[in-house]
């Protein structure tokens, strides 16, 4: 790891995900979370104000320097969370062990954000609910053809973000079905701010 991702993208993700759209959606959604909740891509740990306090939560981050924040966070709030040091490709939990997963702009750094569903799918019970919102590929073709060319570039400077996932494919190809979904874009940049939010489960 280099000295850019392990002390600037950190307190610069941080921030960015600090915007006040994001901050409107999270207070929205997380708070729908129920029981036993996996939140996968916990970050700096922003959704953590927003739970109910009957929840346990179990999170979910493969950076180390992120999950300093969310330490701190989850100290503040008074929430248990147990910190684990991954991202979703292979989650350590049985079958049908959560009531709930949230993921929160997630599924565009996962490296094999298709694999990662099917485990959440695994680790999901049956009746369980997927509370997401994601940035992914706009439905606009000119602002698509930029997300293309800006791709690799953005990657690399946005610690393995895409900008151009197909975000309902993705789920839908691993056998989940939409109970509510709001696509739109949310202030910022229109390659970078395409937004889906919902609720998912298990088809």
């Amino acid at each position: 790891m280099g000295i850019y991702e392990k002390y600037f993208l950190p307190k610069l993700l941080n921030l960015a995900m600090k915007a006040p759209a994001m901050k409107a959606l999270r207070e929205r959604l997380v708070p729908l979370a129920e029981g036993n909740v996996l939140e996968v891509g916990i970050g700096s740990g922003l959704n953590l104000p927003f739970y109910e306090k009957s929840v346990h939560v179990t999170g979910l981050d493969p950076s180390l320097e992120l999950q300093a924040y969310a330490r701190e966070v989850a100290e503040q709030e008074g929430i248990d969370v147990n910190f684990i040091g991954l991202s979703g490709e292979e989650i350590p939990a049985g079958n049908n062990s959560f009531d709930t997963v949230v993921m929160t702009w997630t599924l565009c750094t996962i490296s094999d954000p298709r694999q990662a569903l099917m485990e959440i799918r695994r680790v999901l019970k049956p009746g369980g609910k997927v509370i997401f919102a994601e940035h992914g590929e706009a439905p606009d073709v000119n602002i698509a053809k930029w997300q293309a060319r800006i791709n690799p570039v953005w990657n690399v400077i946005g610690g393995g973000c895409h900008l151009n996932r197909k975000i309902e494919a993705l789920y839908e190809g691993s056998g989940f079905n939409f109970d509510e979904i709001e696509k739109g874009y949310l202030e910022g940049p229109r390659i970078a701010t395409y937004n889906f939010r919902g609720i998912a489960s298990i088809a």
